[in-house]
Order: structure tokens, then C-alpha cells, then sequence
């Protein structure tokens, strides 16, 4: 007898054994997650577990196959569980997982990142094991160079969730409704400016209110943790002006850009170098790396070399020093760029046009192989601007698209991604999809 092959499920809404796992989870871990967006409070209902994943697709613990836009939060350029990356991975693994000692990758691994990114060409980098480790150690950086204490950084950004950094967050924080966070004291936040994305104007009054006090500004050159919100024309290159005026340190919290949406990142992409940058996710093939680095006078700050000191046991391991490294390999030998570009676009341009055809309105946004589609008219270059999104509306959004088969990040506030995977018949079951879910919108 020939035995009759199922096609997988498509329905991706948590099923049994995932409702299983959720309630066994909320006893043993807070709110049942181990990042809070992940819990879905802001779209309703309850995870989905994930058990494998391949190429564009995640696989649920009830059996469901879906097309994936999140990426593990935007690692994933190249597809879950590239091949080359996997066995590179699985070589390295055989001599072992961790030395806490150097090794010959990792050097081979600064100087390829050194080559590659703009801001590091000619100075130095420092691995680190997360984009939160990055941007905390650069910043504590820009402030042991600079000797002053103050930093800027816009509205919505979020740079990881070290104390001085959990104000007028986005990500996880806009999701849940957070401000700030309990548990960061005032003197934490004290040093801490906030001005809106995208205004230069109020970046000018922050160094006019305090004259030689600011260290750094911190910005991330494409906005994605309120959704993916390009810069203005202009404004990186005001940014570097005012910070080079100044004498402060511009920093690019590249963690979500670099490797995404150019092989240099968003300072190669749109042509302004900082004197730091923070990376992290791509550079790490799907495990923990992040790095910082920049200027050579700045980073001969650093111990051992000089007073400012930043540490990590795993720092700079050989598992994700090689999946770095076979990443970057593919990256260069294969430039994904072009054809990301034109993937994103159409599957944009689709998502608007369905929108319009069935009355909803959608603000769509786009850099590389990022994107977004804010459920709001009018357009987005600021926080407030995400803000004003229908947040409930993405959420029935969501809930539809999860049941025909695609999983988008359960935020409004987070940017979503395409890998080397998704190809054209992907982006067309997608978009029919689309076209049911936002019918059932129309209808509701």
C-alpha cells in the first residue's frame, strides 16, 4: 500500500500541546516567556511553541508549518538552519563549546568585521555576547572618552534594556504599554535625553541646554523597535554634523541594520560613518554574539588598555564566532542585496495594495529587508506617529495571518523581515493570506 502523505498544517494558532506547554511554563517561568512580547498579550490568545525551523519556515509544537517574518528577531538573513552555517557550527562543537580563552576565530572574526563595516575600518571592535551588552559597554565607553556624562537618545529607541536606556523605550516596552520600567531609579535615567526620531531641531536644543555635558547620542540609523521607520533625508548626516560640532560621540545601534539591510550596514547604505557602532544578531548566525567598536583612540579606552572596563565570560565564543564567520563568508560571496530589495518591495506594495482594496488603512515603511505596516493613514518618521497606530486592529491582524499559515512578530511596534528563503512563491502565498485576513477586517 503507497502511504498517503499529509500536507502540514497551516492553521498556526496555539493548539493543544502549545496551550500544554504555555500553562506549564507560567508555573516556572514569569508570565510564561523568556522575553515578554513573546507571551502575545498585545494580539491575544496564546503562543505557539516553536519546535524546529527551516529555511522561511518555523514548525509548531502542534504541527503547524509557517511562513515565517520574524526571523528570531532578525538574525535569520539567510533562512533558519542554513546548511553551511549548521556545519560549521557542528565542526567547531567537536572541540568543544566554551573556552573563556582566545582563540584564532575570534581574531579572524574581528578582522572580517574590521573589513567589512565602515566605522570599523582601520580601528578596533570587541565581541560581546548580546546587542544589550553592546550598546551598554559602548555607551560606558563614549563617557569614559568623552570624561562628560549625558547621552542622547530618541523617542522609541530601544538599545537593549540596561537602566539608562529603559526610557521612552520601544519594543517590547511600547507593547506592553510600559513608559519606563520599575526597578530603574531616577539617578539611573538622570544622564539620560530623549528627543523625538527624525528631529535635529530638538537634538540642537539638547546640546544648547547642556554645553559640554553630553557624551554620545545613540540612535538606531533605521528605527525598528517602533516599527521600521526610515531616516528623513538628512538627518544622519545632521546627526554626525552636530556630534563632530560638539565634540560628543555618535554611536549607530546597528544591531538590527547591520548585515540587513547592506552588507555595511545602514552607515554603508546611506553613506554616514559613525564613530562607534554596536552589532549583533546577523554577525552571531542565529546565536548570541554582538560586538561594538569604532575609532582606535576611542576603543584604546578599554581595559586592558585603559580605565574603562567591560568584560565577558563567553564573549567572543567559538560556536557563534563560527556561525559569524560562515555567515559573513556566504553574505560576501553571495550579496543577497538586489534581490532582498526587490522581494521587500513587492511584498510591500502588495500588502498596501490589499489593504486599499478592502478599506484599511496602512501605513507601510520599508528599508532592505525590513518593513512594516502601521494600521494608521498618513505616514510614520516618529514614535508618536507609531503610537497612533490601531494597535487592536494589528492584533485581529495577527491573529488572522497566524491562522493561514504566516507568523509576524506579535507587535505593532516591531519590524518584520524577509531572508534569502522566502522566494517568490512565498511572498505569494503570503500575500493571499493577506488578502483573507484583511477581508475578515473589512468584515469586522
Amino acid at each position: 500500500m503507497h502511504k498517503t502523505t499529509q500536507p502540514p498544517l497551516t492553521d498556526g494558532r496555539a493548539g493543544a500541546r502549545s496551550r500544554e506547554l504555555f500553562a506549564a511554563a507560567q508555573a516556572v517561568i514569569p508570565g510564561g516567556v523568556n522575553s515578554p512580547v513573546r507571551a502575545f498579550s498585545s494580539v491575544g490568545g496564546h503562543p505557539p511553541f516553536i519546535k524546529a525551523a527551516r529555511g522561511p519556515y518555523i514548525y509548531t509544537e502542534d504541527g503547524a508549518e509557517l511562513i515565517d517574518y520574524v526571523g528570531s528577531w532578525g538574525p535569520a538573513l539567510l533562512g533558519h538552519a542554513h546548511p553551511e552555517v549548521v556545519e560549521a557550527v557542528v565542526q567547531v562543537a567537536r572541540d568543544g563549546l566554551s573556552f573563556g580563552a582566545c582563540t584564532a576565530a575570534e581574531v579572524e572574526f574581528a578582522e572580517r568585521l574590521c573589513a567589512i563595516v565602515p566605522a570599523l575600518r582601520g580601528g578596533q571592535v570587541r565581541l560581546v555576547s548580546s546587542g544589550t551588552e553592546a550598546t551598554m559597554s559602548a555607551l560606558r565607553l563614549a563617557r569614559g572618552y568623552t570624561g562628560r556624562p549625558k547621552i542622547i537618545k530618541a523617542e522609541g529607541g530601544y538599545h537593549g534594556h540596561a537602566d539608562m536606556l529603559l526610557v521612552a523605550a520601544g519594543s517590547g516596552a511600547a507593547t506592553l504599554g510600559i513608559p519606563g520600567s520599575a526597578g530603574v531609579t531616577e539617578a539611573a535615567v538622570g544622564d539620560t535625553l530623549t528627543v523625538p526620531y527624525n528631529d535635529l531641531a530638538a537634538v540642537r536644543a539638547c546640546f544648547e541646554a547642556n554645553p559640554g555635558a553630553i557624551a554620545a547620542i545613540i540612535i538606531e540609523p533605521v528605527a525598528g523597535n517602533m516599527g521600521c521607520v526610515p531616516p528623513r533625508p538628512g538627518y544622519l548626516e545632521g546627526l554626525r554634523e552636530i556630534c563632530t560640532a560638539e565634540g560628543a560621540v555618535l554611536i549607530f545601534d546597528e544591531v538590527m541594520t547591520g548585515f540587513r539591510v547592506a552588507l555595511g550596514g545602514a552607515q554603508e547604505r546611506f553613506g554616514v560613518t559613525p564613530d562607534l557602532t554596536c552589532l549583533g544578531k546577523i554577525i552571531g548566525g542565529g546565536l548570541p554574539v554582538g560586538a561594538y567598536g569604532g575609532r582606535r583612540e576611542i576603543m584604546a579606552k578599554i581595559a586592558p588598555l585603559g580605565p574603562v572596563y567591560q568584560a565577558g565570560t563567553l564573549s567572543g565564543n567559538p560556536l557563534g564566532v563560527a556561525a559569524g564567520l560562515a555567515t559573513l563568508t556566504i553574505l560576501e560571496r553571495e550579496p543577497p542585496y538586489a534581490a532582498l530589495e526587490e522581494a521587500t518591495r513587492h511584498l510591500v506594495e502588495g500588502l498596501g495594495a490589499l489593504a486599499a482594496r478592502h478599506g484599511i488603512p496602512l501605513a507601510s515603511t520599508r528599508v532592505g529587508a525590513m518593513f512594516c505596516g502601521f494600521f494608521r493613514g498618513g505616514e510614520v518618521w516618529d514614535y508618536a506617529d507609531a503610537k497612533g497606530s490601531d494597535t487592536a486592529r494589528f492584533g485581529r491582524f495577527h491573529g488572522e495571518m497566524l491562522a493561514r499559515g504566516v507568523y509576524l512578530a506579535p507587535s505593532q511596534f516591531e519590524a518584520a523581515f524577509l531572508s534569502i528563503a522566502h522566494d517568490p512563491s512565498i511572498l505569494a502565498r503570503t500575500l493571499e493570506a493577506a488578502d483573507g485576513a484583511f477581508a475578515a477586517l473589512g468584515e469586522g
